[in-house]
């Protein structure tokens, strides 16, 4: 196949540093997920204080971008053996630009509110759509840079950038808000990833793994089990970035994005100390000291009776869901061949799409019922559950 359509693999070198591997796709991951994470306590106020809707309806907006990533996530994985990582992280960064155009015309646009709110939903599908691409791009990236040895330091690192512009992105998204409104919000979201694009445009292709045309069901029977943990396991984070927001507002509390600076602060500072312990003890042991950590955070953001131990319970979130996701990706990533590598890591991080994308909805009409809190409780539920699942996952042999 000719370089025009396929990168070329110009040669990263055999032998890379971890830093020298990872920081630019620190830096890309980073600047693309801004683009996720500043709006999203922007989003939540408003879709229900600007546009007017119920909490179930912006349960619906914040997970309907996982639609699309979870419809095209085994593509991006298969494009990303196929035609190299590159190629998928420089198609998907400006479809997420893309999404703040749409940001911009629903609140810029002269509509009733449902017309605005569809203009909204049309970016959180091309976000999802865009984000697909870049984050399994970016990780099939960086483990073809630093070796498949190190998996679990690549989702370790490249998870850090995810969760840093969720948590440096979230104050930020709502402190641009309160200066220029949500089209401030917008351009934000147009700006971060052409930047990052910009950072991808400038380093060398890895070479595509190729390998046949694996269908979906075959790689789905070789990392379900591991996926279903990380589902389960990413609930508390779906209900905080839906219903933080919302929850502190409800109690008349300021701080909603100090929490989520603390969630993610506390799930930083565990992977920078902790990003070797997947793949030196395997996914077992870690996965469960991790979700039994998640869930004490998520009953105590449940209890909370003042924003400081709200603030407590994010932090423990954060600190107990670190290295869920690099402790099961080992697990998923090592029941594969090397050609299908990158439809591994596209179906396995699908799990997190189906988790942020049920989530919200169904939140939705929970706290609708019984109280923004609820949504918590659920999450401790699910990472309870998670847990007891964990033996199964990383027990039974994966049957293609």
């Amino acid at each position: 196949m000719s370089d025009v359509t396929r990168d070329s693999p110009s040669t990263i070198p055999a032998a890379q540093t971890e830093f020298a591997g990872l920081a630019p796709l620190f830096l890309i991951i980073f600047l693309g997920f801004l683009a996720i994470g500043a709006p999203l306590p922007a989003l939540s106020l408003y879709v229900h204080d600007g546009l007017g809707f119920s909490p179930a309806v912006v349960g619906w907006t914040i997970g309907i971008q996982s639609l699309a990533t979870v419809l095209t996530r085994h593509s991006a994985g298969a494009l990303c053996d196929r035609r190299g990582p590159r190629r998928a992280v420089l198609i998907g960064l400006p479809f997420a630009a893309l999404s703040g155009l749409f940001y911009l015309a629903s609140v810029s646009a002269s509509l009733g509110a449902e017309a605005r709110l569809g203009l909204l939903l049309i970016g959180r599908l091309t976000l999802g759509l865009g984000e697909s691409l870049f984050i399994t791009g970016a990780m099939s990236w960086g483990i073809a840079r630093i070796g498949p040895a190190r998996t679990g330091k690549v989702m370790s690192w490249q998870g850090i950038a995810m969760y840093a512009a969720i948590g440096l992105g979230a104050p930020l998204g709502l402190m641009v808000q309160n200066a220029c409104g949500f089209a401030g919000v917008a351009c934000l979201t147009i700006a971060t990833p052409l930047l990052a694009a910009a950072i991808a445009l400038s380093l060398p292709a890895a070479a595509a793994t190729g390998g046949d045309r694996t269908p979906f069901h075959r790689v789905f029977g070789l990392i379900w089990r591991p996926g279903l943990v990380i589902a389960l396991a990413s609930v508390p984070f779906a209900a905080m970035a839906t219903f933080l927001a919302l929850d502190y507002a409800a109690h008349d509390w300021s701080g909603a994005g100090l929490a989520l600076t603390g969630f993610g602060a506390g799930f930083i500072l565990v992977r920078l100390v902790g990003s070797h312990l997947p793949d030196r003890f395997g996914g077992a042991k870690v996965a469960a000291c991790s979700l039994a950590v998640e869930t004490l955070g998520q009953a105590l953001l449940w209890m909370a009776p003042i924003p400081s131990l709200a603030i407590a319970g994010a932090t423990l979130t954060g600190i107990g869901v670190s290295l869920v996701f690099p402790a099961m990706g080992v697990e998923a990533t090592r029941r594969v061949p090397p050609e299908q590598r990158g439809r591994a890591v596209g179906n396995f991080i699908a799990f997190f799409d189906v988790a942020i994308g049920l989530t919200g909805p169904a939140l939705g009409l929970a706290v609708g019922r019984l109280g923004y809190p609820s949504a918590f409780l659920i999450g401790a539920g699910a990472t309870l559950a998670a847990l007891a699942f964990l033996r199964s996952a990383v027990g039974a042999k994966a049957k293609p």
